[in-house]
This record gives C-alpha cells, sequence and structure tokens, in this order.
C-alpha cells in the first residue's frame, strides 16, 4: 500500500492554488489608500492616525479583503485586532500626539513625541531585556533569549516584521525603529555556537515579528545545521508565527512554498518534532479556503501545529468565541495549546480583562469542548518569574483566594507548586496579587528578587 504522505505532498506540490495574490501591505503613511476606511469619517481616521504614530500599524490586503465584515466596523473582532482604535492610548497620550499632528508635518517632532508616549508603555515586559538575555565574555549574545532552561528564543534579523501587526502586541517595540529595544540576529554561527555550549536545551522557539516573512533559504540556514549529531539535545524547533491568519500563502503560492514545505520535512523526518505555534485570536481567521489548505498541506509536511491567543477584550473576551474557535482547530487537526492573559505592556489597557473574567471565560469555554480540545491550558500569565497559571478561584478557611501555580519559572524547583493569592476582582496582572492568608510574599519572591538584583543567577545553565 503507498503511505499516504507521499500522495498528499505530491498533490501538495505540483497543484498551483488558484490566481496566486499579490501581497500588498498598508502602513500608518497610507491609512487614507485603503479603500474600505472611505466608509468611515475624517475623525475615526484622524484617530486611527493618531494611535499609529504611536504605536506600530502595518495591515495587508489579504486580511482586509477576507477577514474583516466591514459591516460590522468598527466592532468586528479583525478589525479591532489590526486597526489602531482611539482608546488604545491613555487619554493624555491620545491628546498629545493628536495636538502636535494638528500643528506639524515635522517627522522629527513626531518622533520625539512618540518615542516620549512609548517609553511610558512598557516596551519590555517581564525583565526581557535585563534577565533573559545570555551572556558570553560579559558581552550580551544579540537576538538570543533564554528564560527557560530547556527552551532557547532566537529573533532571526530577517523576521522582525509581520505579514499584518496585531494592536494588542506585546513585541511591538521590536517594530518602531528603536535598535535599543530591538531583539534581533542574523549570525547562524552565534545561534548554533549558544546551542551546542548547552546540553540541557531541548527546544528552539524561531520567533519575532514573524519567521515566516524570511525566505525558505534564510530559515534553512538557521535550521539545517541542526540536524548535525552535536545538536541532536535539541529535540523540538518551534516557529512563532501568525502567517496562517495573516497570509497563509506563505504555504500555498509563494514562490518558495513547495521549499518551505520541503525543508519543514526533512527536519521532521531527520527525528525533530517540528512545532508551529499558530497565533489564532478569533474563529474567523479560520474561515477562509486558503488558511484550510495551508493547513493541510502543513500537516502533510509532518509537523504539529499548536494554537494559542491572549484573552482580549474587543476580540474574544466571550467563552462562546473560544470553544468556537477550539472546536475549529481539532476539526482542522490542530492542537489548542495556551490562553494566555494580555500581558502589561502596549495598548493593554484597551484590551486587559480582569483575572477573575479570564478565569470565568477559560472555564466555561473548557466546558463546551470535548476532551482533545481542553489541551489547551491557562488562563496563563507570562510574567517575570515565570508563567503563572490561574487555576481557580476558591475559599479556603473563609477567605477568597486565587489558587495560582507556575506552568515555566526561572527556577525550575518552582513549577507545579500551587501558591495562593488574595481574590481581587480588578486585578489584570501578576504584581497588582497580595498572597493570602496573612503572608507577607510569595514563596518564590526573595530569589527572584536577588536575580533581579543580580545576587543570584537565572537557573538555566544547569
Amino acid at each position: 500500500m503507498t503511505p499516504v504522505l507521499p500522495l498528499i505532498k505530491k498533490q501538495f506540490l505540483t497543484t498551483q492554488y488558484n490566481a496566486p495574490e499579490h501581497f500588498q501591505v498598508y502602513t500608518e503613511r497610507q491609512i487614507d489608500k485603503i479603500e474600505a476606511l472611505k466608509q468611515m469619517s475624517e475623525e475615526q481616521r484622524f484617530e486611527m492616525k493618531v494611535v499609529a504614530n504611536v504605536l506600530p500599524f502595518r495591515v495587508n490586503k489579504y486580511v482586509i479583503d477576507n477577514l474583516i465584515n466591514w459591516q460590522n466596523v468598527p466592532d468586528d473582532p479583525i478589525f479591532q485586532l489590526v486597526f489602531p482604535q482611539k482608546g488604545m492610548l491613555s487619554d493624555d497620550d491620545y491628546n498629545q500626539m493628536a495636538s502636535v499632528l494638528r500643528s506639524t508635518n515635522d517627522r522629527s517632532v513626531i518622533l520625539k513625541n512618540a518615542n516620549e508616549i512609548r517609553l511610558r508603555l512598557n516596551p519590555h515586559p517581564a525583565e526581557q531585556q535585563s534577565l533573559n538575555v545570555p551572556y558570553e565574555d560579559d558581552e550580551p549574545i544579540e537576538g538570543i533569549q533564554h528564560k527557560y532552561r530547556e527552551t532557547v528564543l532566537f529573533f532571526p534579523g530577517q523576521g522582525q516584521v509581520c505579514h499584518s501587526f496585531c494592536s494588542f502586541c506585546f513585541r511591538w517595540a521590536q517594530f518602531i525603529g528603536d535598535k535599543s529595544l530591538r531583539f534581533s540576529n542574523t549570525e547562524a554561527q552565534k545561534l548554533h555556537h549558544y546551542l551546542a555550549k548547552y546540553k540541557s536545551i531541548s527546544d528552539l522557539l524561531i520567533t519575532g515579528g514573524d519567521p515566516m516573512v524570511m525566505k525558505t533559504d534564510h530559515l534553512s540556514a538557521y535550521l539545517e545545521p541542526l540536524l548535525r549529531p552535536e545538536f541532536d539535545h535539541v529535540q523540538t524547533i518551534r516557529i512563532g508565527t501568525k502567517s496562517l491568519s495573516f497570509w497563509p500563502q506563505r504555504y500555498v503560492s509563494d514562490e518558495d512554498s513547495s521549499q518551505l514545505l520541503l525543508l519543514l520535512e526533512r527536519m521532521v523526518k531527520a527525528g525533530k518534532h517540528v512545532a508551529i505555534m499558530a497565533h489564532f485570536n478569533h474563529w474567523q481567521e479560520m474561515s477562509t479556503p486558503i488558511v484550510h489548505e495551508a493547513v493541510s498541506r502543513l500537516r502533510a509536511s509532518g509537523v504539529v501545529i499548536r494554537t494559542q491567543s491572549p484573552l482580549l477584550n474587543h476580540i474574544n473576551n466571550d467563552p462562546d468565541v473560544w470553544a468556537r474557535m477550539w472546536r475549529e482547530q481539532v476539526r482542522l487537526g490542530l492542537v489548542p495549546y495556551y490562553m494566555f492573559v494580555e500581558r502589561d505592556t502596549g495598548a493593554r489597557r484597551y484590551f486587559e480583562v480582569p483575572l477573575a473574567r479570564a478565569w470565568e471565560v477559560y472555564r466555561e469555554a473548557l466546558k463546551r469542548v470535548s476532551g482533545l480540545g481542553r489541551t489547551a491550558r491557562g488562563p496563563s500569565m507570562s510574567a517575570g518569574p515565570g508563567k503563572v497559571e490561574i487555576q481557580g478561584i476558591s475559599e479556603i478557611n473563609g477567605e477568597q483566594v486565587f489558587v495560582l501555580r507556575f506552568l515555566q519559572a526561572r527556577n525550575p524547583d518552582w513549577v507545579q507548586r500551587p501558591f495562593f493569592a488574595r481574590f481581587d476582582p480588578e486585578a489584570t496582572w501578576l504584581d497588582h496579587l497580595k498572597p493570602a492568608f496573612g503572608e507577607e510574599k510569595f514563596f518564590f519572591q526573595d530569589e527572584y528578587d536577588a536575580m533581579r538584583t543580580k545576587q543570584v543567577s537565572p537557573r538555566v545553565y544547569e
């Protein structure tokens, strides 16, 4: 009997998808050229420009034409996902930038004011620059983060942009042109040297931006050397990407899409676990025929597609949305992986949801799916000490509490240890919480503080 995979592969490598779509992108300077926006008032378009001069804006024609229901604008979730909204800035910050734009076209003045506002938006949360970056010979290794012992993040320089930008993005600082805030490295040798040095590293996460904006030749230069024996300990290669949502043509009709699929298949056949960490924020993103085709081709290459998203007000703050999204993902053969809590950066004030509400949405959504959809973990905060999961809200000895645990941590010994915080209906992030039962601090606090002040090293090199 002929194996199924080669049959599928032959089909997707030899069949052209109908009328390959030309990639066309719009940024802040082209907002007025987006035909669909002409249905909106001049004031609404001005509000978009104000916000887009502070937070990065980029959208492509596929998203505009295929994912947004323009009869439901501005409430459409994908419109909210990619187009700037006035509420994404505080009133003071909005008024400052609006006043500048009304008074001058001088880009240097506009940029100066934008940068002032950006620095107030916590551009690098969770100690990304101070604790996550490894050093060699007292010099930081650019483009690498190593927060958890088994997992290294790499930011390839050719992948530090996206097909479209998410308005909630916690990595927005990568896209504003400030090199001091940017993680990036184009030297594959440095990555491979670092991976070879630490045998405790089992997982490499290629991230961005979006690595799938790269040409396959560039991606291959980073990945194929990992098939050498000295990298046998690197068992899993993860690729964090929004391309299945924002440009599924990457796997179907781009000029090197077949080459990309063959690269991924080579990695899988050589024994690596290749995981596409797909960002889907709403079921609408999975509604087009081409995304179904892209998923089929990726799965035929042997990769596993796992899905993740933060819980976002204005976009998916509804258990029905999550349940429908998870059911569709399971139907397509995807693995629901994480529900995150919106990080404390950028436009968080517009998107954040109280932790109590996050738990309610997660629990209600999980009740509405089968066991195969209950692989999604969360709600999880990717905070400074680690990934902290809200396990529930309970009453213990007459006190209402959040039940919490680490799914990942700077010290692996913290993982899976339950701890408790006083219930706070308004809290939206870990640093809003106080220990329960009269405790002065959480069990990890002293060691974490010592890491932050460089008294002890994060335990990632053991």
